[in-house]
C-alpha cells in the first residue's frame, strides 16, 4: 500500500494520519518465506518536523507462521509493533549508507507501507521460536518427532569406540 506524502511536505505540512490494511503476504529471511496469517489494519501518523525531515509512527499487529527450531511445527508468532522513526529525507544516499538510515520505504512523495512494517518485522525478528519450553525436538536418526512419540532408534547410532567412557559413567551416575 502505497501512501501520498505530497500534503505532508507541502506549505501547509498537513499531517497524513491514516489506518491501512497490511498487504504484506509472506515475509522472506534468506531465502526461506514465512506466510503472515494475520494482517489486520495498521495505524500510520506521518507529521511533518522541519525542513524535509519527517516523524513517523506506526502501530500495527502482524501475526507470522514460523517453524519451531526444534520440533519444526508451525507457531503462530505475534508481531506488536509500536514504533517511531524520523527520516531526512534531505540526505543524499551516500549520507543514508554512513548513518545506516533505512529509508527504502520512502521514494520521492511515496510512502510504502508494507515495506515500512517488513523492515520493523525483520528488526523484531525472534532469534528462537519455540511450540513450548519442554518442546523435545526430533530424533537426529529418524526425523521423528519426540513430542508426539518416542522412536526406536534411541540406543542406535552410537560410536563403539566410546562404549568405555558411557559404562565409566554408568558406574558413578550417583557423582
Amino acid at each position: 500500500m502505497f501512501l501520498d506524502l505530497s500534503d505532508v511536505l507541502s506549505e501547509r505540512h498537513k499531517p497524513l494520519d491514516c489506518m491501512v490494511n497490511v498487504e504484506l503476504e509472506t515475509v522472506r529471511i534468506q531465502s526461506l518465506d514465512y506466510p503472515v496469517i494475520d494482517k489486520g489494519q495498521a495505524h500510520i501518523l506521518v507529521e511533518h518536523i522541519k525542513d524535509k525531515e519527517l516523524h513517523i509512527s506506526v502501530q500495527a499487529d502482524v501475526s507470522v507462521n514460523i517453524p519451531c527450531d526444534r520440533c519444526l511445527q508451525e507457531v503462530k508468532y505475534d508481531f506488536k509493533l509500536n514504533y517511531e522513526k524520523r527520516v531526512d529525507l534531505g540526505r543524499s544516499d551516500a549520507e543514508l549508507t554512513e548513518n545506516l538510515d533505512e529509508s527504502n520505504y520512502i521514494d520521492g512523495y511515496c510512502l510504502d507501507a508494507d515495506q515500512l512494517l517488513y523492515n520493523e518485522i525483520l528488526t523484531e525478528w525472534p532469534m528462537k521460536v519455540l511450540c513450548s519450553q519442554d518442546c523435545k525436538g526430533i530424533c537426529s536418526v529418524c526425523g521423528q518427532n519426540l513430542n508426539e512419540g518416542t522412536c526406536s532408534c534411541e540406543g542406535q547410532g552410537l560410536d563403539p569406540r566410546m562404549s568405555v567412557i558411557r559404562d565409566v559413567f554408568k558406574n558413578f551416575k550417583e557423582v
